[in-house]
């Protein structure tokens, strides 16, 4: 599996927006850490721009810009093939096809190392009125499955269920995870005590305040 691949089963962008959002509040509740998280979501990223994003703590990550143009993906498996930094730079294809709408996100510091190489292995973007996914013409390493680490970094994106969440949830945390809890946060149904309780029994609706709103969660019922 690649990019072109993952273009194929992701979620348009209102879905990817919301599923994103609710990853991020369901680690705010099971992780009140947040250097211990996956998964993170800012409303306010930047002016007019919010952004997901994904970071395993060993080097692979993804951000996912969402603006008035679109989202712009960019993912980073260190151990991929296609590393730029194996390969003197982003592997060829990768980013020579961005459009322009998206083409500050290729170059936002943010997404690139101390000498503004991009940090990429894996890119998609797709305009506001753009029907598809869209990936760049990329002739991709032989005789790898996974070759830009898209199949590993965008899981749980192109399996958007609750019960994905649920899997990789108890695997990573080691503790039992509600799945009537994660099905409540990912139909973005107002956030309740007995949710959060269900999750993470040591933790408060106060204590959430300000990842909820970093997320831009639904209003909170009591």
């Amino acid at each position: 599996m690649t990019a072109h691949d993952v273009a194929r089963l992701l979620p348009g962008i209102p879905r990817l927006r919301d599923l994103s959002r609710s990853m991020a509040v369901l680690e705010a509740v099971l992780s009140p850490d947040w250097s211990s998280r996956y998964h993170s979501f800012a409303t306010g990223w930047s002016p007019g721009e919010e952004m997901a994003s994904m970071c395993n703590g060993s080097g692979d990550e993804y951000s996912i810009v969402f603006s008035p143009a679109g989202a712009y993906v960019r993912g980073f498996a260190h151990e991929a093939p296609m590393s730029p930094y194996g390969n003197d730079g982003p592997w060829p294809g990768v980013l020579d096809s961005v459009p322009e709408i998206f083409r500050d996100c290729v170059r936002e510091p943010a997404f690139c190392d101390e000498d503004g190489m991009p940090v990429v292995t894996a890119c998609l973007w797709r305009a506001s009125d753009d029907r598809h996914w869209r990936v760049g013409e990329i002739d991709h390493p032989d005789g790898v499955s996974d070759p830009d680490g898209a199949m590993y970094l965008f899981a749980r994106l192109i399996d958007p269920s609750p019960e994905a969440f649920q899997r990789f949830a108890e695997d990573f945390y080691e503790v039992p995870v509600d799945l009537e809890a994660v099905r409540h946060v990912y139909a973005l149904r107002p956030l309740t005590q007995a949710v959060v309780t269900a999750l993470n029994a040591d933790l408060s609706m106060e204590d959430l305040a300000e990842d909820l709103t970093a997320a831009g969660y639904p209003s909170v019922a009591g």
